[in-house]
């Protein structure tokens, strides 16, 4: 059997008029700029899971120029230390296995933190 719903009383046992309880403001958070300070890329399947890409790494190349390789982790995430956010030029990615074989590529256009390949 279900308990009955218990009601506030109608009558307040405090004088009548009296500040009971105040609510604080709500403080509005000072962003001012990025959340992630670099360059973040995350492979991730259709249904937004990340792969499990041990082994795996990526290269960012601006136009032809290699600007950083490294490593993803088992997450399916790879960051590049060199390049801080939000980005002020396009970059491309290529996303390699860890014996070499090209996967994707992709481009990542200016004013990004983060980055999802997706597939």
């Amino acid at each position: 059997m279900a308990s009955a719903k218990v009601r506030p009383p109608l009558l307040a046992t405090r004088v009548r008029g009296a500040v009971l309880r105040t609510r604080k403001k709500a403080r509005q958070a000072n962003v001012t700029g990025p959340i992630l300070p670099r360059l973040t890329v995350a492979w991730v399947q259709q249904n937004g899971v990340p792969f499990d890409t041990t082994g795996f790494f990526a290269r960012l190349f601006r136009g032809n120029t290699l600007v950083q390789s490294s490593g993803f982790d088992r997450f399916g995430v790879v960051r590049f230390s060199r390049v801080n956010t939000l980005t002020n030029a396009s970059f491309t990615v290529r996303v390699y296995s860890d014996n070499g074989v090209l996967f994707r590529t992709r481009t990542i256009p200016a004013g990004v933190e983060i980055f999802a390949v997706i597939g």
